[in-house]
């Protein structure tokens, strides 16, 4: 079930739209990695979190899957 729904969305992000949008969504949760802590082991900390819980898998797919698809069919991209 988990390969049929991963491929699903790989095949949506390759042939759905073919936008390679800014992923602004992704960025703001990887900038706000960044600062998180003032340390950098802090923010790896976090960042290995994120990744374990998959914050950033959910986010990046999002991105491509759903706002890209909206940024590109509302001709917001470049």
């Amino acid at each position: 079930m988990k390969k049929t729904i991963l491929g699903c969305a790989l095949a949506i992000s390759l042939f759905g739209t073919s936008c390679l949008g800014p992923n602004q969504t992704f960025n703001k949760l990887h900038d706000w990695n960044k600062t998180v802590t003032s340390n950098k082991w802090g923010n790896e900390a976090v960042f290995l979190g994120l990744n374990i819980i998959p914050v950033y898998g959910l986010c990046y797919l999002a991105d491509i899957v759903v706002f890209n698809s909206i940024e590109f069919w509302k001709g917001e991209t470049k």
